[in-house]
């Protein structure tokens, strides 16, 4: 079991030295708890206290990284079974799976797709992951040319080699340079030259066996052989089957109950016959390398979407960076929006107002993240911060009039802006679905009536 604050407290020095970067040991105590520090920062903990408090401070499932370089996959390292208790960190790798008795140019194009398909949303570019070939055909040869045909490809994808045959796996190994793939799987037959072949290459492994027992054995007997980077297949033969085994392997390893669980699952969606449906369930429930045919077009949005909103931190809004933005191509006349960073009203007032073919600002002001709402309710939404923005963007420089539009939910603060800042404003609609009919009647009234006559 993971101890408690007080408990790693107990097992401090006690001295509030502050070598270790916070003022006192309870501070110390405190984020060691949570995982957000290492035992190694307290010089003056002896070996044995080194040894309790980092086996119960690590995160109970091991960090692995599969490939390398900038497309590397990095899973593991959660600490939660419910996401709402803190967050999830490493969302899990989507890789496609190919077969080598496929024509190699439909190899190279699966491998193409993924390496050049990116999806932007919310500000980000969301990606697919990796390629998983398997050696179907049965022949090592052929398995080589499969992973050459991909490695030819130069998209620097983390490969996936799955085969039962430690001989194809060696054929295979031969192109993949060092990119680290992650081999499938080690099973009770085979353990053993698997885990020679992992070993000999660096590479992760992922061993196999549909009871936890067996898991569990087979995690003892790569560990003896020198292999500590392992992926856990739980061979479900449903989706409910995969729901019951990945649950108690999460609840085993969170709790350290059975510490040898301690390591991400993988799952094969592609053999479940229901595919999308395994997908969306393996993204939320616990699977960290996810093995799919390739998606269509709708299917591979709702993916990476829901991928995304998964390991989005609950605690943690996602923020855009404060500034003036540009819709099309504003002059000195254009209107001004002002709002707050957070990326879900950002991005959807920009949508609208892109849809207005109406060219104007956008002056995004630092409300940590926080919706207009809230950040009114919560203070962090002022007319100070207003007026400081407006001049630390040097709006005064774009524009040639001083009225801003402001958020319908933020109009208590108009007549405060007004003061704060001598520009006029308006308050603009609180939907944002109503910001184009809006510009173009009252933007264009307010303009009219301050036009000079002819």
């Amino acid at each position: 079991m993971a101890l408690k604050a007080l408990d790693i407290y107990k097992l401090l020095p006690k001295k509030n030295c502050k070598e270790c970067g916070d003022p006192t040991c309870l501070t110390f105590a405190m984020k060691l708890a949570g995982g957000k520090a290492d035992v190694d920062l307290c010089p003056y903990l002896d070996d044995a206290a080194k040894a309790m408090l980092g086996a119960s401070t690590r995160p109970p499932i091991r960090l692995i990284r599969i490939g390398f370089g900038e497309r590397f996959i990095k899973v593991g390292e959660e600490n939660v079974l419910y996401r709402h208790e803190k967050t999830f960190y490493h969302p899990p790798g989507i890789v496609f799976k190919v077969d080598d008795t496929m024509p190699l140019e439909d190899i190279a194009a699966v491998t193409r797709r993924v390496r050049d398909e990116t999806l932007t949303r919310v500000g980000s570019d969301l990606r697919f992951n990796g390629i998983a070939i398997e050696n179907t055909s049965g022949s090592p040869e052929r398995f080589g040319e499969a992973v050459a045909a991909v490695e030819k490809q130069e998209a620097h994808l983390p490969p996936i080699l799955i085969a039962n045959d430690p001989a194809a796996l060696s054929a295979a190994l031969v192109h993949c340079g060092t990119y680290r793939p992650l081999l499938h799987a080690a099973t009770k037959e085979n353990c053993k030259e698997m885990c020679a072949l992992a070993k000999q290459h660096g590479a992760p492994l992922v061993i196999r066996s549909d009871t936890v027992d067996g898991l569990v054995q087979l995690v003892k007997d790569s560990a003896a052989l020198g292999v500590q980077d392992l992926v856990l297949d739980p061979a479900p033969a449903s989706l409910g089957d995969f729901l019951r085994r990945t649950t108690e392997i999460r609840q085993l390893a969170i709790t350290r109950s059975v510490p040898e669980l301690g390591f991400p699952v993988y799952f094969d969606t592609a053999k479940t016959g229901l595919q999308d449906a395994a997908l969306a369930l393996g993204i939320t429930k616990y699977a960290s390398v996810i093995i799919t045919r390739p998606l269509m077009p709708g299917s591979a949005k709702a993916a990476l979407t829901l991928r995304q909103n998964i390991y989005t931190d609950p605690q943690k809004p996602i923020q855009m960076t404060p500034g003036l933005y540009r819709v099309g191509n504003p002059d000195k006349n254009a209107p001004v929006l002002m709002t707050v960073n957070f990326s879900l009203t950002f991005f959807t007032l920009q949508g609208y107002l892109e849809s207005s073919q109406v060219p104007c600002f956008m002056l995004i002001v630092d409300t940590e993240g926080l919706s207009v709402l809230t950040a009114v309710a919560a203070g962090k939404l002022s007319e100070m911060l207003v007026r400081d923005s407006i001049k630390k963007f040097a709006l005064e420089d774009e524009v040639t009039h001083r009225k801003l539009i402001i958020p319908g939910y933020a109009s208590p603060l108009s007549g405060r802006i007004e003061d704060a800042t001598s520009w006029k404003v308006m308050v603009g609609p609180r939907d944002a679905a109503e910001i184009g009919d809006y510009l173009h009647n009252e933007w264009k009234k307010e303009q009219g009536a301050t036009s000079p006559p002819e």
